[in-house]
């Protein structure tokens, strides 16, 4: 039975992402607004300023930490080197020949650029996208939810996003069966962007579209010839994205059986930095070329951001936050407030998926290990995934959505209203995929 003394753990820790969510909705740097919330919810649960040091210390020195601060260094420094050599751009010039549909055209590049995970990335292909739409006639809010949605289509399911390696650590599962648990959400994605978007494009002349991508890649001193269809060159480009993934799934299976005690890390880590030394050799850069990129702002901004969530986590454990609220109504209800709300909430108002997974994942996780339920935990993370998705798609602060929508001058009201109802479906098919796992 529910009383008001058993509701005051879950209290305290709702205070502490409250103060999180004040914080980051006064744009107050994240990990600062992580840091904040942990030591809020130090204070509520009795202790004091030496308390937390001691469990930021003990959180900032576990293996786990370190190793998911190397592999999302990694892949931010292969996303800036793939950037500055303009490979990003020249890999999607050599796949520009094979797009013949023109509302496949329109989906394209931006789920193209969705492969390397770049902060703001939808507005490097608003530019190809506006150039394919010129004949199409489009309003622009429409055009901006396109560019903007299919730009997060494989967001939930590609190991190179840091929200899905995040999780991955904090669950302490290989990161291909979160790959694997999670792929139907692309399916899903592209499904939905198709019937509430791409239908809504009239048909255009596919010349009419061709011309229209070539004077793009003209503009951006791409090519100045028609687009022609390059396998070859697309391989040759796409190498080091290929090496990075490939090796990382491969060389986590091969540790998985040859060297079963051995974290599956440090196959993850050898196949990103073999992605960045084959994407430096392709460009004729050495290594110097990399010190600016490791100490840009960017790759600094990522590393505290993951520094905090452990401090978070570890705060949470050792104030035994997680067993207080485990035990109110035998831990079902906070367990699935916990699961679904506070993820939806957090990607909402944060607007990127480290943040939902960063603040919400340790508590239902330690939920899940205090109530003995250790083998839902797949389940549990695939709900958390898809809800936090939601709210990171549906939220208006997106860095993604306002920049998409500023660069096409669309009514942001109006843009957004345009999301809802997909987004929602997100999450309505997130409790459906948790039913069926069940």
């Amino acid at each position: 039975m529910l009383t008001f003394a058993s509701l005051i753990p879950l209290a305290k820790v709702i205070a502490a992402f409250a103060a999180m969510l004040v914080c980051i909705r006064l744009r107050i740097n994240l990990a600062i607004s992580i840091i904040i919330g942990s030591f809020i919810l130090v204070l509520a649960f009795g202790h004091g300023p030496l308390f937390w040091l001691q469990a930021a210390g003990q959180g900032l020195m576990y293996e786990q930490t370190l190793f998911l601060a190397g592999i999302v260094g990694a892949i931010m420094l292969l996303s800036d080197v793939l950037e500055k050599t303009a490979q990003a751009e020249r890999l999607m010039e050599s796949l520009v020949g094979y797009l013949h549909r023109p509302r496949i055209a329109l989906a394209f590049f931006p789920a193209l650029i969705g492969l390397l995970p770049m902060p703001g990335g939808a507005v490097f292909s608003a530019p190809l996208v506006k150039r394919v739409a010129d004949p199409m006639d489009l309003d622009a809010p429409l055009l901006s939810v396109i560019n903007y949605w299919f730009r997060h289509v494989w967001e939930l399911a590609w190991p190179l996003y840091p929200g899905v390696i995040l999780a991955s650590s904090l669950a302490n599962v290989p990161l291909v069966e979160i790959a694997l648990f999670l792929s139907p959400s692309p399916i899903l994605a592209l499904v939905l962007g198709w019937f509430f978007y791409l239908r809504r494009v009239p048909k255009t002349r596919r010349a009419a579209v061709k011309e229209s991508i070539t004077a793009s890649l003209k503009e951006l001193s791409l090519s100045s010839a028609p687009p022609a269809p390059s396998l070859r060159r697309a391989l040759y480009e796409g190498l080091p994205i290929l090496i990075g993934i490939g090796g990382a799934l491969g060389l986590e299976g091969m540790i998985a059986v040859l060297f079963p005690g051995m974290p599956y890390e440090w196959g993850v880590i050898a196949a990103l930095v073999a992605a960045v030394v084959c994407s430096l050799i392709q460009n004729g850069k050495s290594i110097g070329f990399m010190l600016p990129l490791l100490f840009s702002k960017r790759l600094g901004s990522m590393l505290l951001v993951i520094a905090a969530i452990f401090i978070f986590k570890e705060t949470l454990t050792q104030t035994h936050a997680v067993e207080e609220i485990a035990k109110v109504a035998s831990g079902s209800a906070a367990l699935i407030f916990t699961t679904v709300f506070m993820p939806f909430f957090v990607g909402a108002v944060a607007g990127i998926n480290v943040a939902f997974v960063g603040a919400s994942f340790p508590l239902f996780l330690g939920m899940l290990d205090t109530l003995g339920m250790q083998d839902q935990t797949m389940r549990y993370v695939a709900l958390g995934m898809f809800s936090g998705m939601s709210g990171v798609l549906v939220s208006p602060i997106h860095l993604c959505f306002i920049l998409t929508c500023q660069y096409f001058g669309a009514d942001l009201a109006k843009a957004w209203r345009l999301l809802v109802v997909p987004c929602m479906l997100v999450l309505g098919f997130g409790f459906l995929y948790f039913m069926m796992l069940g």
